[in-house]
């Protein structure tokens, strides 16, 4: 289908998500929930393919790892649905209600955006999430998934698609671009008669490129150089448990750690272990001067400071205070998720007030930033710019407000 038919089907759209009730679409999203596991053979077939080209493409280790699908993985993503079945509609919630001097009433109420175009890589279980939370809020959305995934997107589509028409609903409430030529892309990105907001997803270079290129409103979200910042006061026990899991759990994910900052008088003792720790796990580590001495590993350069690896690397800075930390952390991060592990309340409260990010932690990994584990529901992404969303963006993100104005023949 031509693109542009694409998004004049979608922009027609609209008029059929007003009107479904959020009973008809909590029903429809546990009805795709079931079918996405039911046609699980089909899915993982088709994602086969995109895997072993994956393969055959010399692809990351941890790209390869977002893109697979198994079934317990498709149980996952039908979960997510069932999730946000469950969660609260926003759609026509009264945010604020006053009335004025003359007599009129005016209400503040939430609705939807309208159409969302998403952009996105190597990442098949966004196009589920996108449309549980695109369709629940009201929505309709238009997908641009990677070359690298088509297949598997293809077919979570099509499964979705057809539960729409079963259902008796519009399926171009979810539709999905399937030409990879990149200048399909660029012509994406200019059409803002039918799209409404434009929300890319993926690698810093992706998103970049969307900022730049689109006349349609982009909500960014961001790549993760997300930091842990190990304290003079850390408790030793909780270091590496946060450490490993923060890095090595999912490597391939934005919420990973990338870069560790480590005040100068942590013992040499954990710093030893630590580095043990992660050698056990194959993470290769750079470090500067001081680093490279205890924890014998590689030197860093300035760049791999600033470096989203997506892969089982890391980066470890130095440092001689929380300030010098914050500071170092502030000017390197993609202002995506950051750790402190300190006992010390005075230096964990002054992390949390100046690190300038979307989630900042203490004690705590920093894989929590994900819209699942903040009992959001599937996610868009994570934005990390501060209009209109920041953070985890789940239902009432994708949403805006208008006013209703109601009156009695007032006139000015």
């Amino acid at each position: 289908m031509e693109l542009i038919e694409i998004c004049k089907n979608a922009a027609a759209a609209k008029s059929n998500m007003i009107v479904l009730t959020t009973e008809k679409k909590n029903d429809i999203l546990r009805k795709a929930a079931d079918n996405l596991v039911k046609k699980s053979d089909y899915i993982i077939a088709e994602n086969k393919i995109d895997y072993e080209n994956g393969v055959s493409k010399n692809m990351s280790a941890g790209l390869l790892d977002r893109l697979k699908l198994t079934g317990e993985r498709i149980e996952g993503i039908a979960e997510g649905l069932r999730q946000v079945a469950d969660l609260d509609d926003p759609v026509g919630e009264i945010l604020e209600s006053f009335d004025r001097p003359n007599g009129m009433h005016i209400d503040k109420v939430r609705v939807p955006l309208g159409v969302i175009g998403i952009i996105y890589e190597s990442r098949p279980n966004v196009t589920a999430d996108a449309f549980a939370l695109t369709f629940k809020s009201g929505n309709v959305v238009i997908l641009k998934g990677g070359s690298d995934a088509i297949h598997s997107n293809t077919a979570i589509t099509n499964v979705i698609r057809d539960t729409l028409s079963g259902e008796g609903v519009n399926p171009n409430v979810i539709s999905l671009i399937e030409n990879t030529d990149r200048e399909v892309t660029k012509q994406f990105m200019k059409m803002k008669e039918y799209v409404d907001v434009l929300i890319p997803r993926g690698t810093a270079k992706l998103i970049q490129t969307v900022c730049a290129e689109s006349n349609i409103p982009v909500i960014e979200t961001g790549a993760g150089n997300c930091h842990i910042y190990i304290d003079i006061d850390a408790d030793p026990e909780k270091v590496i448990p946060i450490v490993i899991n923060a890095k090595t759990q999912r490597i391939g994910v934005c919420n990973a750690c990338e870069s560790l900052v480590i005040h100068k008088d942590v013992s040499d003792d954990l710093l030893k272990k630590l580095a043990a720790a992660l050698k056990e796990k194959d993470v290769e580590i750079r470090g500067d001067e001081n680093a490279a001495l205890i924890m014998d590993c590689d030197k860093a350069t300035d760049e791999d400071f600033y470096k989203e690896y997506l892969d089982l690397i890391i980066s470890v800075k130095t440092v001689g205070s929380v300030e010098e930390a914050i500071d170092h952390i502030n000017k390197h991060s993609t202002k995506h998720s950051e750790c402190i592990i300190t006992e010390n309340k005075e230096a964990a409260e002054k992390f949390l007030k100046l690190v300038d990010s979307a989630c900042v932690y203490h004690n705590v990994s920093t894989r929590f930033t994900d819209g699942f584990e903040f009992g959001l529901g599937a996610e868009i992404g994570i934005s990390t710019q501060k209009l209109h969303a920041r953070g985890p963006m789940g239902l009432k993100e994708m949403t805006t407000y208008k006013y209703q104005i109601k009156g009695n023949g007032q006139i000015r």
